[in-house]
């Protein structure tokens, strides 16, 4: 029987609820169970598709094509098992669903209302994600803090789950903050009683209490919040931070979480093996502690919030553990880029990547960094709009289009070189309408992508609306731009590369190979690129830089 495990947060939003939970899907999984993880978000968006990136961090798009919260990139790299649409759902999802069923008559004329009929479908949903993967645990996380007007249809739901399931299968941890006050010298646990007399006057009493902190928070303090919480002394745990995100599982494993959580739930503690995760830990603090670095340029738009560029960060950073050295990134506002700066902000970098992204800010910025890259043979990876960047600025430099474009930016452009795909041409509706999801390429032999991939077919996960106009790629070909990657059909380009005789290593994706990166196996297009870029500041060939040096 499946057993449910529920994360809430207190106090505060961004403590890190999700990566506590993703920290024990990873421990639970080196104990040879299957972890399933699933977020649920209380805000009324359908799905984060359509929010800002400065808002709510960058969308994790999901091997079937669902525009997901970033916290699934965390689950995704975490326990390294893809996650489908049914890991993630909104109360926007909840209602319009609902709302639908309504308006079609399946309620017979019933009043609709919060209890049973919301409450009923998000209890549906945690069994979803149970019935389709057959997983011995589904790790929930709620989104929110507790006491969000927002969330108590959600706490509700768990709590009439929990009742139906029974208690023995389900279990709930609450992350809180502890507070550090200065003036004071020590830590707080007012708040946290606070957070768990609010969740307990909803009708549950957590299981577990993570208590969450800049500061250490010892033995006497977490004796403290067992008392004045009702909790069991050896189930209040600390999660002061840590230098990294990836250190968390041992930090939790050491005081033996995962191993309580297991008792919990009457799961035999199998024996852990997490050494290939304990091995990465150890390769990056080793590489985090030399001098010498590597230096990546991200020139974006959303730089202003990192969160943006999560997946693309994490990616880099999996690149340079693999190969025993420290990757700096930088990341650089497109929109501030001039020709009169370009040299100044871009001449010590070792690698530039032009990632994803929307809208006609900074793109001339962009062009302007991937001009740098391609003229100075600075390894170069573009993303997404980052290829399409890439072939607008060949086409006008190289290829003889002044002003070449993409119709996105330019509709009435001499050289549209970039336009709205077909299938697009009709959609009104931003959300969930893009080309979503993996996709098969097919990599062409004695290309940089094929030595990455090692492969001749791929499948990558996309989200974008253009793409390369086939009118102008016989001129791009003849210009000397090379079409490494392509749609089984050849209808659609994904890859577009310029020769090693003419340029160290210069690649770009229409899709975001950056989502199933994972700390124990790069990305191979990042995993190539970093090597690049890490050759380029050593000075020696990019195939004498090997793996764990």
């Amino acid at each position: 029987m499946t057993k449910h495990i529920f994360v809430t947060g207190g106090v505060v939003s961004s403590l890190g609820k999700g990566i506590t939970a993703a920290s024990l899907g990873r421990l639970l999984k080196s104990r040879g169970y299957k972890v399933m993880m699933q977020k649920a978000d209380p805000y009324l968006n359908v799905d984060p598709g359509t929010m800002s990136p400065f808002q709510h961090g960058e969308v994790f798009v999901t091997e079937d094509g669902y525009e997901s919260d970033l916290d699934l990139g965390h689950y995704e790299r975490f326990i390294d098992e893809n996650l489908t649409r049914n890991s993630n759902f909104t109360t926007g999802a909840i209602y319009q669903s609902l709302i639908a069923r309504e308006r079609r008559g399946d309620f017979l004329g019933g009043t609709v209302q919060v209890i049973p009929h919301v409450t009923n479908a998000i209890k549906e949903r945690f069994r979803r994600v149970e019935e389709q993967t057959g997983a011995d645990v589904v790790i929930t996380e709620l989104g929110g803090t507790i006491g969000d007007i927002e969330g108590q249809a959600f706490v509700e739901a768990i709590r009439q789950f929990r009742k139906e399931k029974g208690t023995a299968d389900c279990c709930l941890i609450h992350v809180s903050l502890v507070p550090y006050i200065a003036a004071a010298h020590e830590v707080k646990t007012k708040p946290t009683q606070h957070s768990v007399r609010e969740l307990r006057s909803m009708g549950i009493q957590p299981d577990f209490i993570m208590c969450r902190s800049d500061h250490e928070v010892d033995e006497s303090i977490r004796a403290k919040i067992a008392s004045f919480c009702d909790v069991e002394p050896d189930h209040v745990f600390e999660n002061s931070d840590c230098a990294s995100i990836y250190d968390v599982p041992e930090h939790l494993a050491r005081q033996g979480f995962d191993l309580k959580v297991c008792e919990r739930l009457g799961l035999d503690p199998r024996k852990s093996d997490m050494s290939e995760w304990y091995g990465f830990t150890s390769r990056m603090h080793e590489a985090n502690d030399k001098a010498d670095v590597t230096k990546i340029a991200v020139v974006g738009k959303y730089t202003q919030l990192p969160d943006a560029y999560l997946s693309v960060i994490e990616a880099l950073h999996h690149s340079g553990v693999y190969y025993g050295r420290h990757v700096d990134i930088n990341l650089i506002d497109g929109e501030n880029l001039t020709e009169d700066d370009v040299e100044q902000v871009l001449g010590d970098a070792d690698g530039i990547l032009v990632p994803g992204g929307f809208g006609i800010r900074g793109l001339e910025g962009k062009i302007l960094a991937t001009h740098r890259a391609r003229t100075t043979g600075t390894p170069f990876l573009g993303i997404c709009l980052g290829l399409q960047v890439a072939v607008c600025e060949y086409a006008r430099n190289v290829a003889g289009m002044p002003g070449a474009s993409s119709t996105e930016f330019v509709p009435d452009c001499e050289y549209p070189v970039i336009d709205l795909m077909p299938d697009q041409e009709d959609v009104t509706s931003k959300g969930g309408t893009m080309r979503l999801g993996a996709y098969p390429c097919k990599v062409a032999e004695g290309t940089l992508a094929r030595e990455a991939y090692g492969e001749e077919l791929v499948y990558e996960r996309h989200r974008h609306r253009f793409e390369v106009n086939n009118a102008y790629r016989e001129k791009l070909h003849q210009a000397g731009l090379t079409f490494s990657g392509v749609s089984p059909d050849d209808r659609l380009v994904e890859m577009v590369e310029l020769p090693e005789d003419v340029h160290p290593w210069f690649v770009a994706a229409q899709f975001h190979p950056e989502f199933k990166s994972r700390p124990t196996r790069p990305q191979p297009l990042f995993r190539e690129f970093v090597r690049a870029a890490i050759a380029r500041h050593e000075g020696v060939d990019r195939h004498e830089v090997n793996a764990g040096e």
